[in-house]
């Protein structure tokens, strides 16, 4: 990142980085040579989550490698964020989870008939991914994805690794 803010190209690495489910922190350099006043952190951290949204999971740190300021900092956090991109769950935790997230907030429906979520187990870690089973995954909304997913980051305090949920079907017994 520049001075003047997120390049194309770090969009563009980012991007990959998602994609490729890689944990990831976002670094900025040369922290030392910025003019601060009382705003300016939150300011580029704010900018930084606008340009980059598909990145909230990640944590920013601000660092000076010429001054060495935040660089062990840095090395906590990479040791940290593999953690999580490498952690496993048990099935009955993840599940209990899940449930408390539909208490929260039911599942969608569509044209009458609510989607179901069965049970849900951890498939794979790098990313973590997580195969969730439902009645019917057409009526398993984005939206609804992305919620079960926010809420499994809060609950297991997921930092900066992308969490995946496959849908598959299977037909409830009690239809």
């Amino acid at each position: 990142m520049q001075q003047n803010g997120i390049t194309d190209q770090d969009t563009k690495i980012a991007g990959e980085a998602h994609e490729a489910g890689k944990g990831i922190i976002i670094v900025v350099n040369k922290w030392d040579e910025v003019e601060k006043d009382n705003h300016t952190l939150e300011n580029f951290k704010k900018d930084i989550y606008q340009k980059l949204a598909y990145l909230s999971y990640a944590p920013i740190i601000f660092i000076s490698a010429k001054t060495g300021q935040r660089v062990n900092k840095l090395f906590e956090m990479i040791n940290e964020v593999n953690k999580y991109n490498s952690m496993r769950v048990p099935t009955g935790m993840l599940n209990q989870v899940i449930n408390e997230a539909i208490a929260i907030t039911q599942p969608p429906t569509d044209k009458g008939r609510r989607l179901k979520i069965l049970y849900v187990t951890q498939a794979s870690t790098k990313p973590p991914t997580f195969i969730i089973f439902v009645n019917n995954k057409d009526i398993f909304h984005f939206s609804y994805e992305r919620y079960l997913i926010n809420h499994i980051r809060k609950e297991f305090k997921m930092t900066g690794t992308p969490i995946k949920i496959v849908a598959r079907e299977k037909k409830d017994e009690l239809e």
